[in-house]
């Protein structure tokens, strides 16, 4: 045993013989016991090892969900304008979700690479440049296979979301209503069903009796399905479920739908890119209250009020969930019962932030969802909104481009009694012509031809209301005693 090696047991003079420790010495040796007993006290957060939280309010999750993200982007046609504005919809995407980008990466290639999305020498740089900002998530502006998914991750060593995965989660943080709930979720598991993964014995099978000659047989059988099997099996379940409920719910939609039908009152629903302004003008034209927010998606709930002209025909207006470049499928598949308001309606207002640097891409975004609900053939009237911060040059650009088109501001109230008056002139004419003369106590019909009709003349006579106007087939037919 060497000198140094301290021995099982020490003499009780050895132990008596040691320095005393000084006052200063006695005194840091607290201070040291204090701190090293804070720091087992205190919380101190982890980079990368955040839990998702759900079921808080919206400032909760910006204060608590606040993520440090890179965007990375592949630009494979158009012009590199355009690329840089799907990038800087992204980051505003990103944003809207709640979380922080440090930087943007965009890449020209011909088509995205079919195993890392970027090739393999830049998702080196990718994981390098991660690392020194020390992001947490790395978001791609297109919507990644699940390879791609696991080998950016896998490369990266952070969370990699696509653009669907982002759109789906800021439809989950602003749906409010049930059905709108229920939409959202139908969405998000369709899509999830195809990006399961499972690791090592989640994967496990029964393997019957005695496998391969190993001894395998009576306690050594898996549980039967493998974990990805049952989750894929629980998630068919749900959408099942999900797609009764929102059988019923469209039950309802369809019945007020009919309602409207029946009164012959015309249908005028907003529609247009998310952010153009659509709630803005809803409210200004209706007094609505609905929500307004400068925010992407900010509503996503279709809000309906009644209406009139200013010669009293009732019409109703009807905003509607914004749409995006890129939509993801999944979302027009689970809102098509609410997108159908669009393809039913009588006249579209195609609202248009006129202020966007790419208002074309836009409006040409629009009309590629309007052809995926078949509501291409639908009267439109093109609402360049945001008059006051747009450029004169891009709204005389945008009305050569398209010459049915209004511009006005929902925020300062230009241009509105414009598009009244369009609105009037582009609601659907009733079909058949009268000339009656109604008798005093039938005020009621007189009314329903204020209400539905175009009256084209009205004098007070010693026998009744002698009236000439145009009506509907049903009005019609209760009128036709008194031609």
């Amino acid at each position: 045993m060497t000198a140094q090696e301290p021995t099982a047991f020490e003499p009780l003079d050895a132990i008596a013989a040691e320095p005393e420790l000084t006052l200063t010495e006695a005194a840091e040796n607290h201070d040291g016991e204090q701190r090293d007993l804070a720091d087992r006290n205190s919380l101190r957060r982890v980079a990368g090892l955040s839990t998702e939280l759900e079921d808080i309010s919206e400032v909760e999750y910006r204060q608590l969900r606040l993520e440090r993200v890179v965007l990375v982007g592949v630009w494979t046609e158009g012009s590199a304008a355009d690329a840089d504005n799907s990038l800087a919809e992204l980051k505003l995407l990103a944003e809207t979700a709640g979380s922080e980008v440090l930087d943007a990466l965009i890449q020209r290639r011909q088509r995205p690479d079919p195993a890392t999305y970027v090739g393999r020498g830049k998702v080196e740089e990718l994981a390098e440049i991660v690392q020194a900002t020390g992001a947490d998530t790395v978001i791609c502006d297109g919507e990644l296979a699940p390879s791609q998914l696991r080998n950016l991750e896998d490369r990266t060593k952070v969370k990699v979301v696509d653009r669907t995965a982002l759109i789906l989660d800021i439809f989950a943080q602003h749906a409010k209503s049930r059905e709108g709930r229920a939409q959202v979720e139908l969405a998000q598991l369709q899509y999830m069903k195809q990006r399961l993964r499972g690791w090592g014995g989640n994967l496990s099978r029964q393997a019957g009796g005695r496998v391969g000659g190993d001894g395998g047989g009576i306690g050594s059988r898996g549980p039967g399905e493998t974990k990805i099997e049952t989750d894929r099996r629980r998630i068919n379940d749900r959408i099942a479920k999900l797609r009764r409920e929102m059988g019923e719910m469209r039950k309802t939609r369809d019945t007020k739908r009919a309602n409207r039908n029946r009164n012959q009152v015309p249908a005028v629903v907003i529609a247009g890119y998310t952010n153009a302004g659509k709630s803005s003008l809803l409210n200004r034209l209706t007094h609505a209250g609905v929500l307004v927010e400068d925010a992407l998606f900010a509503t996503l709930d279709p809000t309906t009020r009644r209406t009139e002209t200013s010669d009293g025909r009732e019409y109703t207006l009807s905003d509607t969930v914004g749409f995006v470049r890129h939509l993801p499928h999944q979302l027009v598949e689970a809102f098509r019962s609410t997108l159908e308001e669009v393809s039913d309606a009588d006249l579209v207002l195609h609202v248009v932030d006129g202020s966007h640097p790419d208002p074309e891409g836009q409006i040409n975004a629009v009309r590629e969802v309007f052809a995926e609900i078949d509501a291409l053939g639908v009267p439109e009237i093109i609402v360049i909104n945001k008059a006051d911060a747009a450029d004169p040059l891009v709204l005389s650009r945008l009305l050569a481009r398209e010459p049915h088109a209004v511009v006005v501001s929902a925020r300062t109230g230009e241009g509105i009694d414009e598009l009244l008056s369009a609105i009037e002139s582009d609601l659907p004419t009733p079909e058949v012509k009268i000339d009656i003369v109604l008798p005093y106590e039938r005020g009621d019909l007189l009314n329903q031809i204020h209400l539905h009709g175009e009256i084209d003349s009205l004098e007070h006579t010693p026998n009744g209301t002698h009236v000439v106007a145009r009506v509907h087939e049903e009005l019609a037919g209760a009128l036709a005693q008194y031609a």
